[in-house]
């Protein structure tokens, strides 16, 4: 079974595998704070846009069990003043912003003092963590067919059990597929600067049971140049209305290379990545993350000091590369709506 990546603790603090460990350590780290919880996110101690989702609204129930006992008024002022840092903690992916609008809502709305609030928001975050993983099955599900046995898959970055609360996004027909007893290889983009593929994607295939090979970004268009790719499957942290969507660095050249080469291109997301507020990808915040990511690797310099760094941690790709798009309710295609 793939990795579970994130739980309650019996103290009500969220326990976390911290992916900056891997794949050298299975590491979990429980979480007491809202502010280590935004640290974590930050840190990518926990990533993925449907994970960051579940762990802010995880971590804002942590953050408040001190606040059980206080009346309904400072109870909800609470919840307003420690979601700003957790949404503050990074910008692109929507499913952060989601998640916790959907608990500041229902803390709004429930009735109950400090104790009864918390039990309800504990009850709701929970539900977020448990509809992804329905979520993550249907979204297999929909693409299972893409799948059949002896396919060959491309990937990028991180889309699967460690980015979710299941089984993934554009990983979780590869699971299924495996589940189903069909033979599915899996080529592993790097993933620089962070290098999400080779550290994460593999471990958790491998972990799986899942054959993988890792490749160097570069290496995809020879791939698939050589007919060595059936499919191309990635994830998304935000989707436009018009379908242009923004997911780890790299996609973009991917799905040209996809385009070129006759490869399908899929991008598999739940439908709260979809951000129905923007026409198209051009709104869409690309985070610029430390420039020290992109002129180290395992804590040593690989470029010169005085030399200047750029490191998007996202692109946008246009509606226009993408083959289909893999939601819960099935193949969708865009316009989107708030709900597809």
């Amino acid at each position: 079974m793939p990795v579970q990546a994130i739980a309650w603790t019996p103290s009500g603090a969220v326990r976390i595998v911290d992916q900056r460990a891997l794949p050298e350590a299975h590491i979990e780290r429980d979480l007491e704070s809202v502010a280590a919880m935004a640290e974590a996110i930050r840190t990518l101690q926990v990533r993925g846009a449907p994970l960051i989702g579940i762990a802010a609204a995880m971590g804002l129930v942590a953050g408040l069990r001190d606040e059980r006992g206080a009346p309904r008024e400072r109870f909800l002022a609470r919840v307003e003043e420690l979601a700003a840092p957790l949404a503050a903690a990074r910008p692109t992916a929507v499913n952060l912003r989601w998640a916790l609008d959907r608990m500041r809502r229902v803390a709004a709305q429930a009735p109950g003092d400090g104790a009864a609030l918390w039990d309800r928001l504990k009850s709701e975050a929970t539900a977020i963590w448990e509809e992804d993983r329905a979520m993550c099955r249907r979204i297999g599900e929909a693409g299972l067919a893409l799948v059949p046995d002896g396919a060959t898959v491309l990937t990028h970055c991180n889309a699967g059990a460690l980015a979710t609360g299941g089984i993934g996004t554009a990983l979780a027909p590869v699971y299924l597929a495996h589940e189903a007893g069909r033979r599915v290889r899996v080529y592993v983009g790097e993933t620089r600067p962070v290098l999400q593929g080779a550290r994460l994607t593999a471990w958790e295939l491998t972990h799986a049971g899942i054959p993988c090979t890792v490749i160097a970004d570069a290496a995809a268009g020879a791939l698939m140049r050589q007919a060595e790719v059936d499919l191309a499957l990635v994830g998304a942290d935000r989707i436009a209305a018009n379908g242009d969507f923004a997911n780890k660095i790299g996609t973009y050249a991917l799905a040209v290379l996809a385009l070129h080469h006759g490869v399908p291109f899929y991008c598999a997301a739940p439908s709260t990545t979809i951000d129905a507020t923007l026409a198209d990808g051009d709104g869409i915040p690309i985070e610029q993350r430390p420039v020290e990511e992109v002129k180290t690797l395992a804590g040593r310099p690989i470029a010169p000091a005085a030399a200047g760094a750029l490191n998007p941690a996202f692109d946008v790709t246009p509606a226009r590369y993408v083959t289909g798009y893999l939601m819960e309710r099935g193949m969708v295609k865009p316009p989107f709506g708030a709900d597809p």
